[in-house]
């Protein structure tokens, strides 16, 4: 097979129209804007020196905007993989900041390795499986541990820990170093921010025009840490107490090789790998399939899982700890007129300016500021509309929701998430051991079988006509059996059951044996077993099993057909 350079480029770049250039370059340059604070207060909230927020948003970007499957999607630190890095590298915090960042760069390239694996195994359809229920359930409890976690940077008191209860505890036993200045600089800063954040109908729109209002409240950040870094410069905060990022190394991230694990440790980070390219992916694809339905283009899930898995491998050599697709990043981008991935390379120019040419200017910002960035943004994440729409449309749902919150606060993040995930089959599989199974009627002067209990239809004396809602399977055969059984009871005169398969795409083995057996007790009743609608992959696959050749009835194509048959049957000859 010949290799071919042309291959390597992406068909996005091939068919650039050069017209979008100039709106991609004004996204890039907005969003790199936007997102330095955010990228350094990441950094920090995944226990890294501020820099490495700022290393995360270079090479994976870049990488990611050459295979990645959207055109638009920005991806960079967030605060997901930020907090689940910090709680999965909690032990070694004490083994130094050096040895932490290669743990934390090793944690990024196993989960590239995961999502990588999983994107050429072709496994993007997985991400059905993950439902609304927990997903929002997941962050928004993730979101109050990363609030609590961030009040150590406003109020300089050292708080630690996993769960809630860790948090809280270290909150008591250390109350007292609380620092006022740092206090007073917090609570301001997360005010400002949170007014900023959700109060920009008073705040802003209230005296400029909408579209000004729009970019002032998200420039708004910007202005407010170069601010802060003056205000830090003239009054000397760092020398009152006031905790600051300090010196950044200035330049561009090395090539630096991850830190080389012993067995046990591999075994130990394994499982958090796994979840957080599970939940990199989900959120992910979550944004980029949004807005690939927006603009009318394909997403393509496997292409997601390569792309984002490159983009973390890659990065780990570079030292950045694992990324994912950003909600508020991307919408900002796309509002910004984003057309293609330009706009990511844009936005990775600013990273590197930042780094090359500003890095000893970031050096008096408060940790505060950082703290209440994180602390504003996150608040939006806590997502209790989609629990109380669960709560009004699908109990279940509000389950796996309700699971995987507390979970998290009481467990921590890997187990809420297990626990959620695991509420959730289960709940799937109660649902499917319940089957719908209905006695329908025909429709007056049409074709068309509905309820007897929702409407107004024909019924026969000799027919009972039951309509199958689910699959058959092992976990819901039963029930059909015993509901069938008891609904013949119900109707005595009844001599020909009709099953009616239309929404039956499967019977397995248990299944097959329970309609066999049913099949037989019918017919010790004088009562015979039919069917109508079976589909034919179905059909294919049982058409010579006892299920069969041993009906008493008959197989027919449509209910209608079964009426006419049975209700009117040929005179005998």
């Amino acid at each position: 097979m010949s290799f071919s350079a042309a291959r390597l480029i992406p068909d996005w770049l091939t068919k650039y129209p050069l017209k979008n250039l100039p709106t991609d370059l004004v996204a890039g340059l907005v969003v790199g804007f936007v997102v330095v604070p955010q990228s350094l207060g990441y950094a920090v909230l995944a226990g890294l020196p501020a820099e490495y927020g700022l290393y995360s948003a270079i090479v994976p970007v870049l990488v990611y905007a050459w295979l990645g499957s959207s055109s638009v999607q920005a991806i960079g630190p967030v605060a997901i993989t930020a907090i689940m890095t910090a709680s999965s590298l909690h032990g070694y915090a004490d083994k130094g900041a050096a040895q932490y960042a290669l743990m934390a760069s090793l944690l990024a390239l196993m989960v590239g390795v995961f999502l990588f694996a999983a994107g050429r195994l072709k496994l993007g359809w997985i991400m059905q499986f993950i439902s609304r229920g927990v997903s929002a359930g997941f962050v928004s409890g993730a979101a109050v541990l990363i609030f609590i976690s961030q009040l150590k940077y406003i109020t300089a008191i050292p708080v630690s820990g996993n769960n809630i209860i860790g948090y809280l505890a270290s909150l008591e036993r250390n109350l007292s170093h609380w620092h006022p200045l740092t206090l007073l600089l917090g609570v301001t800063m997360l005010g400002l921010m949170i007014a900023n954040r959700y109060g920009s109908p008073w705040v802003w729109q209230s005296w400029l025009p909408k579209s000004k209002a729009i970019w002032a409240e998200r420039l708004f950040p910007l202005a407010l840490l170069i601010i802060a870094i003056a205000l830090s410069l003239t009054f000397h905060w760092q020398d009152k107490g006031v905790a600051t990022i300090g010196a950044i190394p200035q330049g561009l991230p090395k090539l630096t090789l991850p830190y080389l694990p012993n067995f046990h440790e591999i075994l130990n980070l394994l499982p958090t790998a796994g979840l957080m390219a599970l939940i990199a992916f989900v959120s992910s694809s979550s944004v980029a399939s949004t807005y690939a339905r927006l603009r009318g283009e394909v997403f393509d899930a496997n292409k997601e899982l390569t792309g984002l898995g490159l983009a973390n491998m890659s990065g780990a050599f570079f030292q950045s700890f694992a990324v994912a697709g950003g909600f508020s990043r991307t919408a900002i981008n796309v509002d910004s007129g984003a057309k293609s991935p330009i706009a990511s390379v844009m936005t990775v120019v600013i990273m590197v300016l930042a780094l090359v040419l500003f890095s000893n200017t970031l050096a008096p910002l408060p940790y505060a500021l950082l703290g209440a960035t994180i602390m504003a943004s996150i608040i939006g994440l806590i997502d209790f509309k989609t629990l109380q729409a669960a709560w009004q449309r699908d109990r279940l749902d509000a389950a796996s929701f309700l699971a995987a919150f507390f979970g998290v606060l009481i467990l921590g993040l890997n187990s809420g998430l297990i626990i959620g995930l695991m509420v959730s089959f289960a709940s799937l599989i109660w649902q499917s051991s319940k089957p719908h199974v209905a006695v329908v009627g025909q429709l007056a002067g049409t074709s068309h079988f509905r309820n007897i209990n929702r409407h107004d239809v024909i019924t026969f004396t000799n027919l009972l006509l039951l309509r199958i809602d689910e699959s058959l399977f092992f976990g819901n055969s039963e029930a059909v059996h015993k509901w069938v059984i008891q609904t013949s009871r119900r109707y005595p005169e009844a001599c020909e059951v009709v099953l009616i398969m239309t929404a039956v795409n499967h019977i397995d083995l248990t299944a097959q044996e329970m309609l066999t057996t049913l099949n037989q007790e019918l017919l010790a009743n004088q009562k015979r077993l039919h069917f109508s609608f079976i589909k034919g992959p179905i059909m294919d696959n049982i058409h010579d099993t006892p299920l069969i050749t041993d009906l008493s009835g008959s197989v027919f194509m449509s209910t209608m057909e079964a009426v006419e048959t049975l209700q009117h049957p040929k005179p005998s000859t």
